[in-house]
């Protein structure tokens, strides 16, 4: 068990590595640096050169990657070039507000898509399975912008339950911007319940068509005992792993519902950085998303590796 976990968690650390090198040179293989694209081509070369130095791009990439990876294990993540403030107090605020819409997320659509699940597979290609695999599978195939503007159709235009766009500041109270995630998270919710019920619903088939199963139907074990306890524990283990997977798919679909919905989150403002061409700006957030989905995917692995022990003897 121990040296299964050391192993997850040192290929989390050196997939973080590897997120860091990668993060860092990709912006370097790119025309030009932060300055040139910060000040256009009406700079003059002392300005460049001043802002270069300013900004340590005059010395050596392998001296400035350490430096930068030294600073943000600190927790410095640099400056913003375009708000003239530390991109740590940028992100701040941001982070939070992407977290707490995350985790509305999650704490809806986890439960809700497990119930739906266990509900579609005990009754395989009945009324009701068809119903919620149709949903899931429109859920699926639908583009994230779509589904939020049909949301905002739907719920703000249409019915006029809630307001189409969040228009609070990113530094609301979180109470306000509970109410305000209300679409936002639903969007997500629709896309993220639809993957994870698909698997639970394989699962569950596959566990009630297993020799075990039918033994216990044989020997005159009550079907309510089976499904507590035989069916719903085999089958919703498998889905840990999808769950950590679709989290951290989560991640990129937040980018886009944020822009839909003009939400105050990381997402949002990774958009913002891009049209504001905040190299700086971009290169922290990239690796603040490459950090937390290695973390999410590592959070699932550890879980399940605690509650299935046929993954920690697998190797043996």
């Amino acid at each position: 068990m121990a040296t299964v976990l050391l192993e997850r968690i040192g290929l989390a650390l050196i997939t973080m590595i590897i997120i860091v090198v990668v993060v860092f040179f990709a912006l370097e293989l790119m025309p030009g640096d932060a300055c040139s694209v910060n000040l256009g081509r009406g700079a003059s070369d002392s300005m460049l050169a001043a802002c270069q130095k300013r900004l340590g791009l005059d010395q050596p990439a392998v001296w400035r990657f350490a430096a930068w990876a030294g600073d943000f294990l600190t927790g410095d993540l640099g400056i913003s070039m375009q708000r003239d403030r530390p991109i740590a107090e940028v992100v701040g605020w941001r982070l939070r507000n992407t977290l707490i819409l995350a985790g509305l997320t999650a704490a809806i659509g986890i439960p809700l898509a497990l119930g739906l699940g266990v509900l579609a597979g005990l009754n395989p290609d009945g009324p009701l399975d068809m119903t919620i695999s149709g949903i899931a599978i429109f859920a699926m195939t639908v583009p994230e912008f779509i589904s939020g503007t049909l949301m905002i159709l739907l719920f703000s235009v249409i019915l006029g339950w809630a307001a189409g766009v969040v228009t609070i500041g990113y530094k609301a109270p979180a109470l306000d911007l509970l109410k305000a995630s209300v679409l936002p998270a639903a969007t997500l919710i629709f896309i993220l319940a639809a993957h994870i019920l698909r698997m639970v619903r394989a699962s569950v088939i596959e566990v009630m068509q297993s020799d075990f199963v039918q033994m216990a139907r044989l020997k005159g074990v009550p079907h309510r005992r089976i499904i507590l306890h035989h069916v719903l524990p085999n089958a919703l283990l498998p889905a840990i792993s999808i769950i950590g997977l679709t989290m951290a798919w989560l991640l990129g679909g937040v980018v886009i519902v944020e822009s839909v919905f003009n939400f105050p989150g990381l997402g949002r403002l990774a958009v913002d950085a891009v049209a504001d061409q905040d190299l700086p700006l971009v290169q922290a957030i990239a690796l603040l998303f490459g950090f937390i989905y290695v973390l999410t995917n590592l959070g699932a692995d550890l879980l399940a590796l605690t509650l299935n022990p046929r993954l920690r003897t697998r190797r043996k």
